[in-house]
């Protein structure tokens, strides 16, 4: 486990394509989102950061939809040296934590790193107009350091966009980086 930050891409820039299958083999679009705010999250079921926080993410994430908020989880390790990140294990995923957005699989990695993502977990947020609102963590929970986990500073920066109000303060996320196919 390498722990990496996120890169915190530049706030403005506009969300990238991306067509994706889901858990139940259906094809997600970015364009099936527009003209909402989309929260989309970098995710992996393996990472000790996103166990970390799963459950709460499950619950800020539905937080986010009842408030207009699109909402995906993208998967983008390699599977072959990671076989407990496959499309089939995500399957379980989705059941244990009950997510409520769809939870996609990029294969090819090349949504990871149009993105520009780093590290599970690692949240993009974007207003109406999908341009970057908020880049940076969950929370400034992490395993082992005994501050709870809240999501706090995805729920303000959700909050925010909503409202169309200044953003909080940005933290970049920290976890265990993408694993990147050779």
């Amino acid at each position: 486990m390498v722990l990496t930050p996120s890169t915190m891409v530049e706030l403005g820039t506009h969300a990238p394509d991306f067509a994706l299958p889901d858990t139940d083999d259906n094809t997600v679009r970015r364009s099936d989102f527009d003209g909402k705010p989309l929260l989309v999250a970098f995710l992996c079921n393996h990472c000790p950061y996103v166990k970390h926080v799963a459950d709460q993410w499950s619950t800020v994430a539905q937080e986010a939809q009842a408030q207009g908020v699109a909402v995906v989880g993208i998967n983008s390790n390699d599977v072959e040296n990671y076989p407990e990140d496959s499309p089939e294990k995500m399957v379980e995923e989705v059941a244990a934590r009950g997510y409520t957005f769809p939870y996609l699989f990029d294969e090819t990695q090349d949504v990871a790193r149009a993105y520009a993502a780093a590290c599970t977990p690692d949240f993009f947020l974007f207003d109406a107009e999908h341009r970057l609102a908020y880049r940076g963590q969950f929370d400034a929970s992490r395993p082992g350091n005994d501050v709870p986990v809240s999501g706090s500073d995805l729920r303000a920066a959700v909050r925010a966009v909503v409202a169309g109000e200044a953003m909080p303060e940005q933290v970049p996320s920290m976890g265990c980086n993408i694993k990147w196919k050779a």
